[in-house]
């Protein structure tokens, strides 16, 4: 990457890290085998992937055949989600989540709703947090899931996914959580966590684009999604992305070995940029729980400017941030996320993320803040909105 480049996008996707890049790099050209081919090569491809099942299995206390491969956490998300639904129809047709899950849940319910299932859609406080005397109110003789997401990838909010999963459980239902954004930043462990159902992505921990993972509890009833061969145990069709499946076990055991040290590394970066803008930039606002929340997510909102704007004026310096999820992108309406904890329009249009990595340095933290000074300064100056404030308020 260029050296110029400060990239603090990092809840859209990481770089491979370089080791894990060497791991995977012999089942591109060497062990390249089909790993339900019976001959040698084969058998070294498969022997490859069900050691790397196995490495992510220990990782989340799981055991290796509750852990299937996917294509994406979309994919994931999109088997854990309508697998489940239809499965347990015989049971009842009423689902639940939240209003501000990833767009990969929420077109699934969407979906499933046109299908003539019920969804509730849970509300979020103003830092983006399910209440879990809610869910306990939502929940009714024919609810057959729960899918609430770990930690938001825009506001970073982390949700008491064990005190929501411990409810669901008792009323016999069962509980899914998108752990995409989660996973490589909290030491995810299921069986704690008592989730019948969980959904990942390589990419969002310095692996391999294009491969993800669905954790499984064994006995949990849930239909195929993918329909064609016998791979994953019969339950997801599709050759295997054998170099993925390798890397993707390589970046999360990494991640996992150097946790406490990287959150450590992520939450100085963030709470130096916090700090300094909030003591620098008037009418800005921190989205989310200052505490509760992905160590390296900040995600502010910048009164009377626009953020698209400001993410163009950024790029101009050399800092690439984005306004809110990736797969949004080009969208001109604002957050559902920042609308869902009560932001207004105009608020929510003048947001920015900014989520950082481990090259990340407080140098060019500094240097993100002396740009925003500046920016949000002169956008300010062209804003009639800013201005009429100004004019009213007497300042």
């Amino acid at each position: 990457m260029d050296k110029n480049i400060i990239y603090v996008d990092h809840a859209a996707t990481t770089y491979v890290k370089p080791e894990v890049f060497e791991k995977m790099k012999p089942y591109f050209t060497e062990l390249f085998g089909n790993p339900s081919s019976i001959y040698a090569l084969g058998r070294e491809s498969r022997k490859a992937v069900e050691n790397a099942r196995s490495e992510i299995a220990f990782c989340l206390g799981a055991h290796p055949t509750e852990i299937y491969f996917t294509a994406s956490g979309t994919e994931a998300d999109n088997w854990a989600i309508k697998g489940a639904a239809y499965a347990n129809i015989k049971k009842g047709r009423h689902l639940i989540t939240s209003a501000i899950e990833h767009h990969a849940v929420l077109h699934c319910f969407g979906f499933l709703e046109k299908e003539g299932f019920e969804v509730t859609y849970l509300p979020v406080d103003e830092k983006g947090f399910v209440n879990p005397d809610d869910l306990k109110k939502a929940i009714k003789p024919d609810t057959t899931l729960v899918s609430i997401m770990f930690a938001n990838n825009e506001i970073g909010t982390i949700q008491p996914i064990k005190e929501l999963a411990a409810i669901a459980r008792e009323k016999g239902v069962l509980f899914h959580t998108d752990a995409v954004q989660a996973m490589g930043n909290i030491d995810v462990k299921v069986n704690d966590l008592g989730v019948d159902l969980l959904s990942m992505s390589a990419h969002k921990f310095y692996g391999p684009k294009g491969v993800g993972a669905l954790y499984i509890r064994k006995g949990v009833r849930i239909n195929n999604f993918m329909h064609g061969g016998a791979q994953e145990r019969n339950k997801r069709a599709g050759t295997e992305n054998v170099a993925g499946v390798i890397g993707m076990a390589a970046a999360l055991k990494f991640a996992y070995e150097n946790l406490e040290e990287y959150n450590r590394h992520l939450r100085k970066l963030s709470d130096r940029l916090i700090d300094s803008v909030m003591e620098r930039i008037p009418y800005v606002r921190l989205n989310g729980d200052r505490e509760k929340r992905l160590p390296g997510n900040v995600n502010l909102s910048f009164q009377f400017i626009e953020g698209e704007s400001l993410l163009l004026m950024l790029d101009m310096k050399g800092i690439q941030a984005s306004s809110g999820s990736a797969c949004t992108s080009g969208s001109l309406d604002p957050s559902h996320v920042l609308l869902a904890i009560g932001l207004s329009h105009e608020t929510a249009h003048g947001s920015l993320r900014i989520t950082f990595g481990e090259r990340n340095t407080e140098e060019e933290v500094d240097y993100i803040v002396e740009n925003l000074v500046e920016i949000v300064g002169k956008l300010r100056q062209m804003s009639p909105l800013y201005e009429d404030f100004v004019r009213k308020s007497g300042k």
